[in-house]
């Protein structure tokens, strides 16, 4: 998960200089590739079994990714909601939906957290999202955003940093404490070093699901 503070919808532009756009960046860590996308392992994990799915083409968020490739992206959510389910825990998936993004290329980052612990009463949230089209609606009349998802909902929120950090201390960070035992906040840079041991973790037992049938 990133941190970042400049926010662009260059979408082109970015595109020269985009990580997740320049193959040999991303190969090393690339579990699955179909027509449109890829699973691959996060470089920085926050736990094992963190993963991503990022569209092959670039675009700036999943709000910006057409509907034609829907289909594709639901069967691999479903595919790692199973490959969780046999390995870890239920998925919880997250978008930063461009805000506070420093790759601005889509990325649905996949992890293995089991249950929000987001209360609904909070309403923190804009909406309950029923479909990507709710996501497209919102990123073509509002723009930025960010989303979080489990087995009942689908989360739009809008992009502040009160209800975003509030999101980040209680649910995601809380989600990776539980299963790394690390109390504070480590940076994408620890996480990086720290994390070769878990992407070696995840990638084996990627492989073990596959072998079986997925």
């Amino acid at each position: 998960m990133q941190h970042g503070s400049s926010l662009s919808l260059d979408t082109e532009t970015n595109s020269t200089r985009c990580a997740f756009c320049q193959h040999q960046h991303i190969a090393p860590y690339i579990l699955k590739e179909t027509a449109t996308f890829r699973i691959v392992t996060d470089h920085a994990p926050l736990t094992e079994g963190h993963l991503l799915i990022i569209p092959r083409e670039h675009h700036a968020c999943y709000g910006d990714v057409p509907a034609e490739f829907d289909e594709e992206l639901f069967a691999l959510k479903h595919e790692i909601q199973r490959f969780f389910h046999q390995f870890y825990a239920p998925a919880i998936f997250w978008e930063h939906g461009v805000f506070r993004q420093t790759v601005f290329h889509a990325h649905l980052h996949c992890f293995p957290f089991g249950e929000l612990t987001y209360d609904l009463a909070d309403a923190l949230h804009d909406r309950i999202v029923s479909s990507q089209e709710d996501i497209r609606a919102w990123y073509t009349s509002q723009g930025h955003y960010f989303y979080m998802e489990d087995a009942r909902h689908g989360l739009i929120f809008p992009p502040e940093m009160e209800p975003y950090l509030h999101i980040i201390r209680s649910v995601l960070w809380a989600g990776a404490a539980a299963r790394n035992g690390h109390l504070t906040w480590r940076s994408a840079q620890q996480r990086q070093e720290e994390g070769k041991p878990l992407i070696e973790a995840t990638t084996a037992k990627w492989h073990t699901f596959q072998q079986q049938g997925g």
